[in-house]
């Protein structure tokens, strides 16, 4: 009688504790995501001759954006995160769809993605997000991105793209839209430069 009483008393312990323990953030009630101003029609096919599709491969990130939350730089050196922000997945591969998508739109070409890039290489797109977040001094969506296009063993052209899009405050409902010009921005110049 007094084993049961006593598991009786440490299964109600473990559960009364269990209800204080948590073992994650809890997620703000809505995430953020990026979507393309410009998209490809449905049903849309293409063809295009071996060697003319193009592969993008989702930007290489630093740390501090291997995460889904949004950065905040309060200075030359100091980083924090966005309370309340957290996009649905990390940014890069959000910002690699956008890319993917907008290239499309705008140059007709065929994009693959970089698991798709056996049926055809192609051209190939990588890059290095460094910056997608805020600059709190300034008030603005940052969005920094340096690109390299493979246009064949023999040819390799860089450049670097910046998007600076102004934010009345620092919080996510002002911030997701503005990070998404952002990107948008930049994913149009990279389709123009690509053409």
């Amino acid at each position: 009688m007094r084993k049961t009483l006593s598991l009786l008393a440490a299964a109600s312990a473990a559960l009364t504790l269990s209800a204080c323990l948590s073992f994650g953030a809890k997620p703000p009630p809505t995430l953020m995501t990026l979507t393309a101003d410009t998209a490809r029609p449905a049903a849309a096919g293409r063809t295009v001759p071996t060697s003319e599709a193009i592969t993008v491969v989702v930007p290489v990130v630093a740390q501090e954006l291997r995460t889904n939350r949004v950065p905040v730089r309060t200075g030359t050196t100091a980083v924090s995160y966005l309370k309340g922000a957290q996009w649905v997945e990390i940014p890069n591969a959000l910002f690699g769809r956008l890319l993917s998508e907008t290239i499309a739109a705008r140059s007709g070409r065929v994009v693959l993605d970089a698991k798709q890039f056996t049926f055809d290489p192609g051209v190939r797109l990588t890059g290095t997000l460094h910056t997608f977040g805020l600059q709190a001094d300034r008030l603005e969506a940052v969005l920094i991105y340096d690109a390299a296009l493979a246009r064949g063993p023999e040819s390799v052209e860089t450049r670097r793209f910046e998007a600076r899009v102004p934010v009345a405050a620092i919080d996510p409902l002002t911030v997701g839209p503005a990070l998404n010009q952002a990107a948008n921005q930049v994913a149009a110049q990279v389709a123009a430069w690509i053409g």
